[in-house]
């Protein structure tokens, strides 16, 4: 059973969505995603997969936010999205499919991933991505290659 987001040290990341329908919401990553649901008040916090999501109601500014107005996003305008990476994107878009989730477009090969996007029920889009294998092999080789070579001596190299 996932626990409260409380960091012991150093710092913790979470995601905080602004929704119409907080248990609706809820349900989506839960059921949909897979998540777990933490806590069930407002806000609401799912844990998923290594992070969190809290959903939340808008409002307007407070003494903390002076300028800032929260509220559901424009399903045509975005400025930042949930970026989902797993290992088997068509298992995955099956899987999230078959429970519901309406995807923008199937799996699309985009040359070093393929992947493709949904929205949860308030609109926010997740992007779902597979970083493809020979990708992440041609990254390990160009990262070795551009690794320093240790000369066996405790002189600098020229």
């Amino acid at each position: 059973m996932a626990t409260f987001p409380v960091p012991q040290t150093g710092i913790l990341v979470t995601h905080f969505l602004v929704s119409e329908d907080i248990a609706r919401s809820g349900r989506f990553y839960a059921d949909v995603l897979g998540g777990e649901i933490v806590h069930d008040k407002e806000p609401t916090i799912v844990a998923l997969a290594n992070t969190w999501i809290i959903i939340n109601v808008g409002g307007p500014p407070t003494e903390d936010k002076p300028t800032v107005t929260l509220a559901a996003p424009d399903p045509d305008t975005t400025s930042s999205f949930l970026n989902v990476r797993v290992a088997d994107i068509q298992e995955i878009y099956e899987d999230w499919s078959s429970k519901g989730a309406l995807f923008l477009t199937p799996p699309i090969d985009r040359g070093p991933e393929l992947r493709c996007y949904l929205r949860d029920p308030d609109g926010h889009l997740i992007e779902v991505g597979q970083t493809k294998a020979g990708f992440l092999e041609e990254r390990r080789s160009s990262d070795s290659a551009e690794a320093p070579v240790d000369s066996g001596t405790s002189e600098p190299a020229p």
